[in-house]
């Protein structure tokens, strides 16, 4: 497992700012689709859903902002 995460990030390493584009595309679109699949039971837990989002997006904003910013 070691093995392929470490080829994972060096083939991640090599990406343009295009490929990453078309990254965050596809996983913005199976977002979408889990989200229309999904609607009732998540509708349920949108308060959870809601604070995993601000957590992970704090961290993001920290290590992106403060801790990695030179």
């Amino acid at each position: 497992m070691n093995n392929f995460v470490n080829k994972a990030m060096n083939a991640a390493k090599k990406y343009t700012v295009w490929d990453f584009g078309l990254f965050k595309l596809c996983l913005f679109s199976v977002g979408i689709i889990f989200g229309v699949y999904f609607y009732t039971f998540f509708s349920t837990y949108m308060p959870i859903v809601w604070a995993i989002f601000i957590a992970s997006w704090a961290w993001l904003v920290y290590k992106t902002f403060f801790k990695y910013w030179k």
